[in-house]
């Protein structure tokens, strides 16, 4: 077993490229023969991509003993939180974000950057029209004699057809092709990150309205504690050192209310921009108060091996991966020779009605051939980069694979240990509760010190506190644990409509704007 549990099957080593052999010129005019019969794509140079790269993965996740495909969709996860307002909130994310309206319009991009790419398999037709007076010398050969003034038409038209024949155009087709696939990826992973953040940041929200709820009303016990403190103090059975305390006691529980209240008006206000709205877009929505938001139902966590496709980031970096081979061909192509079909038709006559006479119509066709002889080593260099770029491509692609592993990882045992946390601190926190009670019914009583009073409420506040922050990482554990294993948006959506729609963009006077 290798010391490293992700081992890529090797690549086998570049050959040496050389210019193209009289062997290889005869290949290319049998492609030729064949793309002149129709079929234009039977013949390419560069490496084929033959999927993904075959990488040894895990049997199952750490967290498991055994292999087990769970049942489930990770589809619409953030239901499982059972919260409207925040299923109202991720809808209105993904229709407003400016991140997701910047990866629709990347692939806008790039499915025309395919259309473009796939027009040099056809041929380009041009035409010209032109009207001009002349005038000739008397002494110049003209059809027109003695100097005479007169008015030329002529009109061309040019075509030109470059054949495939190597397949290089191909091969950019099937870059742009899978570059659209790769766009199309990266949207689907800006919606996965999207929502996963309007879940953590609306979950942080809540917390701290939980935390603050829960300082006020420990505070305003604690005044309660420090009134007692003071009329034992006034009637004479009590002393000034038990009456400071109780004081700075309530006043330190106090303190903790404005530094949550500004971490909530934080996280309020990266909501709003999430939604992509002003900062305070969301206030109103948040004001009145919600539990944090508890998943009941378990994540289908699948096999490490379903990461290739669940997780948008992952498929992204293999098709780029794709993208990168196909280069390798295109630039491979450019190495050998092009043939292009050329033709041109032409009039002119000294009156329009006279150019479709045949005596006044010249035409001309043919192919065209060129052969790189001597660039100095470019077209090699171009070949040997693209190469380079397939192979960082692939680093990125096992880096990508690897780092949403170790997030699923991290995402499990952070959630099973917090779980295991949550239910001690409860524990904690019931115990502490009657642990104060019975204090402070003694110290009413005379039968406990003010220390003892101090002391239980002091650690209550502490582990209802630390409660509340474990609910909170629970849910955030779990919201993790989601984006980790590519759970997002399953509904359609549509790219088609640009972010600002052009009027007026035909031919018309430009006005001068300051």
């Amino acid at each position: 077993m290798p010391s490293h549990p992700f081992v890529a099957v090797p690549v086998p080593p570049a050959k040496e490229i050389h210019h193209p052999t009289p062997t290889q010129l005869r290949a290319g005019a049998a492609c030729f023969a064949l793309t002149l019969g129709g079929l234009l794509t039977g013949c390419a140079v560069g490496p084929d991509y033959e999927g993904p790269p075959k990488l040894e993965m895990p049997a199952h996740w750490s967290t498991r003993s055994a292999p087990r495909r769970q049942t489930g969709t990770l589809d619409r996860w953030w239901l499982r939180l059972r919260d409207p307002l925040l299923n109202r909130l991720i809808e209105q994310a993904v229709e407003a974000n400016p991140d997701v309206a910047k990866a629709k319009a990347a692939v806008r991009e790039a499915r025309a950057t395919v259309q473009q790419t796939s027009a040099g398999l056809f041929p380009s037709v041009s035409g010209t029209a032109s009207v001009t007076d002349n005038k000739t010398s008397s002494g110049s050969a003209s059809v027109v004699v003695d100097g005479a003034p007169y008015t030329l038409h002529q009109g061309n038209f040019d075509s030109s057809w470059e054949l495939d024949l190597f397949g290089g155009t191909q091969r950019n087709i099937e870059a742009a092709v899978r570059g659209a696939q790769s766009a199309e990826e990266d949207l689907r992973n800006s919606l996965v990150t999207l929502i996963g953040d309007v879940a953590a940041y609306y979950v942080d929200a809540r917390g701290y309205q939980a935390r603050i709820a829960l300082a006020q009303r420990t505070s305003a016990s604690q005044r309660d504690t420090e009134k007692l403190t003071r009329s034992k103090y006034d009637a004479g059975s009590g002393n000034a050192v038990d009456l400071a305390k109780a004081t700075a006691q309530a006043a330190s529980t106090e303190a903790n209310v404005p530094t949550h209240q500004a971490a909530l008006a934080a996280d309020i206000h990266r909501l709003g921009i999430l939604l992509g709205r002003p900062p305070d877009g969301v206030a109103s929505l948040m004001a009145r108060s919600a539990p944090v938001p508890a998943p009941r139902m378990p994540l289908p966590t699948g096999l490490p091996a379903d990461l290739l496709m669940r997780r948008p980031d992952v498929a992204s970096a293999e098709r780029k991966l794709a993208q990168t081979t196909a280069k390798i061909g295109a630039a491979e192509a450019d190495r050998y020779p092009t043939v292009s079909l050329t033709g041109s038709v032409g009039t002119s006559a000294l009156r329009a009605g006279d150019l479709a006479k045949y005596s006044s119509v010249s035409w001309s066709v043919g192919p065209s051939i060129t052969v790189p002889v001597f660039d100095a080593g470019k077209r090699l260099a171009t070949v040997r980069i693209a190469e380079a770029q397939r192979d960082q491509a692939f680093a990125t692609f096992h880096s990508t694979l690897l780092t949403a592993f170790e997030d699923v990882e991290n995402a499990l045992v952070s959630l099973s240990r917090e779980r295991v946390r949550a239910t001690k601190l409860t524990e904690a926190a019931r115990n502490y509760r009657e642990a104060a009670r019975l204090s402070r019914s003694l110290f009413e009583t005379g039968s406990a010190s003010f220390i003892d009073v101090l002391d239980a409420e002091r650690s209550l506040y502490s582990a209802e506190d630390s409660l509340i922050q474990s609910k909170v990482s629970a849910a955030k554990d779990y919201i993790a644990l989601a984006k980790a294993l590519g759970g997002g948006w399953s509904d359609p959506v549509d790219v088609s409509t640009p972010i600002i729609v052009d009027s007026n963009t035909g031919p018309h006077f430009r006005e001068t704007r300051k």
